[in-house]
């Protein structure tokens, strides 16, 4: 059993949803066979039958297999059943376990919504608040929440669960609330929360300040790419006189006005648009990276999620299937980024589905 130790350790005590008398293949199998599984391509309980049994005997060779590869409902009726709260938290200590902490490191919070997820006539779907870690390209963990305004909720036990001490906590508007800014300071972390009408009183105030206060500090980026030239002009400001509100907000020391405008090089058009936002930083130039690089969590975990695991397909409803397959892929995902190999995350996932020995390697990473 040398060979899937490692990342196993951390699940082996969660507790078996299954009675005893229905127990044909043991615990350990199933979550190896799913996590090896998905590293290789698997988007589906079918597909994870499929892949046992077309490596049976490289399993058999480390894998006790009591009755053979589980058969497709075996391996559903397992995750639905299986508490994802304590597999998330399983989770949340591998992740502990392997992230470097670095001081200054962005940790972004976003939700994302599996559309697939949506039962026939039912307006709701699964939908997931993630952390990510920007530095060390680690989702640091994730919570399931039944719609999408229960990010307010979600995120502060999110927050809690995550070592946060030196870093830098970025999210958009919905997470905008006094009690997560107190419960960032709280972790010894910065933050920097983008500011809308949700804050209504909050906003206006940010928008007369600058209209009346000069900014104490500025910087300026300018990036060219994706056939656009793009402007990007961070002001702040640290005079809070104007801001009625200012002392509710723990740690409350600048407001932040980006402005951006994006030239399109293939039509001429001009696009401009400004956002405001709310940090215990001062340093503009600090600021701005921190919100440029919040967008990772878009284009390195939502976006990959959805083309490289085809997540927003996915059609996972019965009891905690959805959030544990989601587990499962942020498992793979993590992996899949730990190792350096210089080529996407398709392409290894490939390489694991051809190459048992690179299935070991990207586990006991």
């Amino acid at each position: 059993m040398s060979e899937n130790e490692n990342i196993l350790s951390y699940f082996s005590e969660m507790n078996d949803p299954r009675i005893d008398r229905t127990r044909r293949h043991n615990f350990e199998d199933i979550i190896f066979i799913a996590i090896a599984s998905v590293l290789s391509g698997v988007e589906s309980w079918n597909e994870m039958q499929q892949y046992g049994e077309m490596k049976k005997d490289w399993l058999e060779s480390f894998l006790e297999l009591p009755h053979g590869i589980p058969s497709h409902d075996t391996f559903n009726r397992f995750f639905a059943s299986l508490d994802s709260e304590v597999f998330e938290s399983s989770f949340l200590n591998w992740v502990k376990s392997i992230h470097k902490k670095t001081d200054g490191e962005v940790i972004s919070i976003d939700g994302k919504t599996m559309r697939g997820s949506r039962s026939q006539g039912c307006k709701s779907a699964t939908h997931i608040v993630s952390a990510w870690a920007d530095q060390n390209e680690l989702v640091l963990g994730q919570l399931k929440v039944n719609e999408k305004s229960n990010e307010i909720t979600a995120i502060p036990k999110l927050l809690e669960a995550l070592l946060l001490e030196g870093c830098i906590v970025t999210i958009d508007a919905m997470g905008c609330q006094k009690n997560i800014a107190k419960k960032i300071v709280k972790k010894k972390a910065d933050y920097v929360l983008a500011v809308k009408e949700n804050q209504k009183e909050l906003f206006e105030d940010i928008k007369d300040s600058f209209r009346v206060l000069p900014p104490e500090d500025y910087h300026e980026e300018l990036d060219y790419g994706h056939g656009r030239i793009e402007t990007r002009k961070c002001s702040i400001i640290t005079d809070l006189s104007l801001v009625e509100c200012a002392s509710k907000w723990e740690g409350l020391s600048s407001i932040i006005r980006i402005e951006r405008e994006r030239l399109l090089k293939s039509t001429g058009k001009k696009e401009t648009e400004t956002s405001v936002y709310i940090s215990t930083l001062t340093s503009a130039e600090s600021i701005a990276s921190s919100i440029r690089k919040h967008w990772g969590i878009e284009n390195k975990v939502h976006w990959v999620l959805d083309v490289a695991f085809n997540e927003d397909l996915s059609r996972k409803r019965a009891g905690n299937a959805a959030k544990n397959f989601t587990n499962l892929n942020r498992i793979a995902l993590n992996l899949l980024k730990q190792d350096k190999t210089k080529i996407g995350i398709k392409g290894k996932r490939k390489m694991a589905g051809w190459n048992n020995d690179f299935i070991i390697r990207l586990i006991k990473n």
